[in-house]
């Protein structure tokens, strides 16, 4: 009974994937310059992978669907004469595209509102729409994509074959007198004819009347905004969350986190609220918050100290106090002015079991447990060859760039986006040494690194291993060949395959392995 556990222990940790082009979206040409409307701010796979949502900085929501499942593909001989095999890569297509967010001016603060997205969640679909919600600085909006039916009247209501004549039933017209109309079509009061002169009738008229009838020629899709959850937020919105519920939602901006029922847009409840009472006393603020994906009642987020709290809701009302922290202690001697910048943490994500949290901060990816809050199981090199190069970051405003990070489905690896729109995958299986550097372009294997990173200590997951490897060849200590005006900041892995989606600026490119 254990042979096959044998085997799977003898055969060690997965071998590294081997990525390749699949699509690209919006691609530019040599040259061509980037409109900062364009720039894609938002990437957002739903729970099935079979929808992607992108949001830009225009305050436009684009959705793509996936075209290569059976169901779009069509009948059995259609697979059979395609070679249809369950192994394909997912392929999408453009299905629509809406204005989700306008520029507004808050005139008690005198303050301009730009309509990028910030973020964008899928929510549950029902009777074949589509929902999700999409905010920007200030205010969330919950819409509705939905295929609608185009309905034409057929214009033509007695059968052309039928008449006698030089003139076309089409272009007949009927009168609007109130006049009692008879049989054959014709009035009492002669001197007037209910069709035109140029039609005339065979004798005794027509057997039948055909009426015009509906008819149902294509579909058009039709966004919808249902509800909009605004004024709840005094500083910007860095993140919105579904829960597992599917009922209700959190958003969190710099120091509140609000909790949201989706059907009541005019009321929120604060659970979280880090502001003190004295603004010059404030030390941290809230970067990224995120429900659990399974348990309701439980939800995380991160600081700008570089700490993670996982809150209870069933503990009280107002969740000041966490039930978890997770932070990784100094190293003594280590401190210097860029140590709390580099710290903060941009983005965190569950893993699909709801076992491990991801998070990134400005010079690494770190995996945590959440059993264990003594540091976190593992911690991936990412930024490590800039940091001779601080000084010169924190004069571009580059240091304070928010990078994001995913997981697989499998839980097996993680990614995250670095300048020269480059993005990484790390392996985090026990034992792998998996870590590959890909580029945002037609060819992602053409900065192809071979890591040399220690393996585990002991074989156990929850050894603690610092992953090197984000030195690739052809770049010096510096890192002066790397283009610090492109970054990748915005990537999604797909639910259930080895697929990733990333934006290069205003071009959305998608792979797998």
């Amino acid at each position: 009974m254990n042979g096959g556990d044998d085997v799977a222990a003898t055969a060690g940790p997965p071998p590294p994937l081997e990525w390749k082009f699949s699509q690209v979206f919006g691609e530019r040409t040599a040259g061509e310059e980037v409109q900062e409307v364009d720039i894609i701010s938002a990437i957002e796979f739903d729970k099935t992978g079979d929808h992607l949502a992108t949001g830009d900085r225009g305050g436009r929501v684009v959705l793509f669907e996936r075209t290569d499942t059976k169901e779009n593909i069509g009948s059995r001989r259609e697979l059979e004469r395609m070679d249809y095999s369950v192994g394909r890569h997912p392929e999408f297509r453009y299905k629509t595209e809406f204005q989700s967010h306008e520029p507004e001016f808050d005139y008690l603060k005198s303050l301009e509102i730009e309509e990028k997205i910030n973020k964008i969640r899928w929510c549950q679909s029902s009777n074949g729409a589509l929902f999700l919600l999409s905010t920007n600085d200030k205010t969330i909006k919950f819409w509705k994509v939905q295929e609608k039916k185009v309905k034409k009247i057929s214009d033509m209501n007695i059968d052309p074959s039928r008449a006698v004549g030089n003139g076309s039933v089409a272009s007949s017209s009927v009168s609007s007198s109130p006049k009692q109309c008879l049989a054959n079509w014709g009035y009492a009061d002669r001197s007037l004819n209910c069709l035109s002169s140029d039609l005339s009738f065979p004798p005794g008229g027509f057997s039948s009347l055909r009426l015009p009838v509906v008819t149902i020629n294509e579909t058009s899709l039709v966004a919808r905004c249902r509800r909009v959850y605004a004024h709840a937020h005094d500083y910007h919105i860095n993140s919105i969350s579904n829960n597992s519920d599917g009922e209700t939602f959190i958003s969190a901006d710099d120091l509140r986190i609000n909790l949201w029922n989706l059907e009541i847009s005019n009321q929120s409840f604060n659970i979280v609220d880090v502001k003190p009472a004295n603004m010059e006393d404030l030390t941290e603020v809230i970067t990224s918050a995120e429900f659990h994906p399974t348990h309701c009642n439980t939800l995380a987020y991160s600081s700008s100290k570089g700490s993670i709290r996982l809150i209870d809701l069933r503990q009280s009302a107002l969740c000041d106090s966490h039930s978890k922290l997770f932070e990784e202690q100094e190293a003594p001697g280590s401190r210097s002015f860029f140590t709390e910048i580099i710290a903060s943490i941009s983005d965190i994500k569950f893993s699909k079991d709801g076992r491990y949290i991801l998070s990134r901060d400005y010079m690494t990816l770190k995996l945590w447990d959440i059993n264990m809050d003594s540091g976190p199981v593992s911690t991936f090199q990412v930024h490590e060859y800039l940091r001779p190069k601080l000084c010169d970051l924190y004069e571009n405003d580059s240091i304070f760039d928010k990078f994001e990070c995913c997981l697989s489905g499998d839980g097996l690896r993680v990614a995250t986006g670095s300048y020269s729109n480059l993005f990484r995958v790390f392996g985090c299986a026990a034992g792998t040494t998996e870590a590959t550097t890909l580029e945002a372009s037609k060819n992602p294997m053409r900065q192809v690194q071979t890591p040399s990173r220690p393996s585990r200590s002991l074989s156990s997951s929850l050894t603690r291993v610092v992953r090197r490897g984000s030195e690739s060849p052809g770049v010096d200590a510096n890192g002066n060949s790397f283009d610090f005006t492109t970054k990748l900041l915005h990537l999604a892995w797909h639910p259930t395959e080895n697929s990733i989606a990333c934006a290069a600026a205003n071009s959305l490119y998608m792979y797998y392995a």
